[in-house]
């Protein structure tokens, strides 16, 4: 999922908080400093690709109350498998270094982006883990680490589990409000006043 993490990103700063051609540093090189908003981490090597990426599993620090902390069964740190080179800029959006910089995600937080998991391993602290409410959104969550890495047949990873449940649970709805619009429909064939008809939900 660590592309996805990133992508999000970029499109959360394209579209809400209109940077107009937000991207990642891996696909545009030339981008300007308001638009880099996934830059090349500062400890790798652009020069020598072998042995640079940042590997294996790192400690994330997850925020108490979010859906992440829900998902993970209240765990407020999980031990995830990492393999990236570029991570989403901390620095203030119009200076987009290519530098750790804390100041950086104030602006997507305050547009409603949440970064609910951090990571800290001498390299400067690192956003880990976004998601939206989820009066937002029925289910978004995005990491910058690989969850189906430690997945199992057995032990799915969390986040596959809650993605599940969520889609499940918005089925479950959408048949829910068909079943009651065929009840209206038939109430009205069978002679009943459409104003004295059961009401379908609305949909979501």
């Amino acid at each position: 999922m660590w592309w996805c993490s990133q992508a999000a990103v970029i499109e959360y700063a394209r579209t809400v908080l209109g940077v107009e051609g937000a991207n990642s540093a891996e696909f545009a090189p030339a981008l300007d400093d308001a638009q880099r908003v996934v830059v090349f981490m500062p400890e790798g090597s652009r020069d020598r690709m072998g042995g640079t990426m940042r590997l294996g599993a790192r400690e994330t620090r997850i925020d108490a109350g979010s859906l992440a902390h829900e998902l993970y069964g209240g765990a407020s740190k999980v031990d995830e498998r990492h393999r990236h080179r570029y991570e989403a800029a901390r620095g203030r959006l119009e200076l987009g270094e290519e530098e750790v910089n804390p100041d950086a995600v104030p602006a997507l937080e305050g547009a409603g982006l949440r970064f609910v998991g951090r990571n800290s391993d001498g390299t400067g602290e690192r956003m880990e883990v976004i998601e939206l409410p989820r009066e937002t959104h029925p289910f978004f969550i995005a990491a910058q680490y690989h969850p189906e890495f430690k997945s199992r047949p057995s032990k799915p990873a969390p986040l596959f589990i809650g993605l599940m449940r969520a889609a499940g649970a918005r089925a479950a709805a959408r048949r829910k409000r068909e079943r009651q619009q065929e009840t209206v429909e038939e109430a009205v064939e069978d002679g009943m006043p459409a104003t004295d008809a059961p009401e379908a939900a609305p949909s979501a």
